[in-house]
């Protein structure tokens, strides 16, 4: 139902009665004319004079999102901490003077002297205002600026930087780091037990959200990665016969990959990218592996079995062929059915076959 922006802007002067309340669902009414005095003119409902249409008082204010609430990094590099190192240090000679000769003006008994000595100590307790707001950034580090538990920015260009002396400074590293998983005990998609680890790289990417966001980034950073190992081995199993269906053994790469997604998402709220993660360790449980290297073992016989007897019938078919085409002699079919036989037991039996001489039909073709 289209509304018209007059009707915020300047409300009617009475409430709504019930033949308004009957009138507006009534879309036909703003169409044909004649349908009361709800219908709109012809090229639809007219802004008011003296604003833009739509920004009318019955629009609701609008709502901050917690994801614009977050606080997120920003740049404060402050100015070379070399400058204020030495005004520090010429405040402190001058300091030094006045509060020599105040001293000795004030053992003569001079006025002069007491002046002297409260402006030497201003120039002391400058010098230490300059020193204060001195902080050195080593290569692969940041400093985090608050003020008075306010975030100010943080300086991430190293050397020797000078800020504002009333900052409190917190170190982070942004240097690349490892993390090494336990060896976790859990169950893949098949439900057998297996032990897997793996090791993450990563790297603080947003200082502030590292800081601010979580309570502990690299404590975080390692109950999410192992988290994220559980899940994985959860959801694949350790071995598969099915060249469709995705294994943790015969596919490293795609299930590192989706961790390294994965961990990458649960991290991101940290601040932390993830550079790359790899399974270091994948078994099965003590209790079964016994028992699974049994199974891997038949699955192995039976597929060797299947390539022979493969290639044990494709032999037999292209003897008889060449029996037959060559015209050595004619095969019947109960010839036939025995040549075929004894090919097969001979080439896919695991001991050598024994010659063996069949005088029976020698006998019977003598009579």
């Amino acid at each position: 139902m289209t509304q018209n922006p007059n009707q915020h802007r300047y409300p009617p002067a009475q409430p709504p009665g019930p033949q308004q309340n009957q009138q507006r669902p009534d879309r036909g009414s703003r169409q044909h004319p004649g349908n009361g005095p709800h219908q709109s003119p012809p090229g639809g409902p007219q802004a008011p004079p003296g604003g833009p249409p739509g920004r009318g008082r019955g629009r609701p204010a609008r709502i901050a999102s917690a994801e614009g609430e977050r606080v997120r990094e920003s740049s404060a590099g402050g100015v070379s901490g070399y400058f204020a190192i030495v005004g520090g240090v010429i405040l402190l000679i001058l300091a030094l003077l006045l509060a020599v000769f105040g001293l000795i003006m004030t053992v003569a008994q001079a006025a002069l002297g007491v002046i002297l000595i409260v402006l030497g100590a201003v120039m002391f307790i400058a010098a230490m205002f300059l020193f204060k707001g001195c902080t050195s950034v080593a290569p692969g580090n940041a400093v985090v600026l608050q003020l008075y538990g306010k975030y100010v920015g943080t300086v991430r260009q190293s050397g020797l930087r000078f800020v504002n002396p009333f900052y409190s400074k917190i170190q982070v590293s942004t240097r690349i780091r490892n993390h090494e998983t336990s060896t976790l005990k859990v169950n893949d998609l098949d439900g057998n037990p297996i032990e897997i680890g793996a090791v993450v790289v990563w790297q603080v990417q947003d200082t502030a959200q590292a800081l601010f966001e979580v309570d502990d980034f690299e404590e975080f950073v390692a109950i999410q990665a192992e988290t994220a190992v559980r899940h994985i081995a959860n959801s694949y199993a350790y071995d598969s016969s099915d060249p469709n269906r995705m294994s943790l053994r015969d596919n490293a790469d795609e299930i590192t990959s989706k961790l390294s997604s994965e961990v990458a998402a649960r991290v991101a709220a940290a601040g932390v990218t993830i550079i790359e993660s790899r399974i270091t360790q994948l078994a099965y449980a003590a209790e079964i592996a016994r028992a699974m290297l049994q199974r891997q073992q038949a699955t192995a016989v039976v597929a060797a079995r299947q390539l022979i007897v493969e290639g044990a019938v494709g032999m037999v078919e292209t003897a008889i062929e060449q029996i037959e085409g060559r015209g050595i002699v004619t095969l019947g079919h109960l010839e036939r059915s025995d040549l075929v036989s004894n090919l097969m037991i001979v080439l896919c039996g695991d001991q050598a076959a024994q010659p063996t001489i069949s005088t029976t039909r020698n006998q019977e073709s003598g009579k």
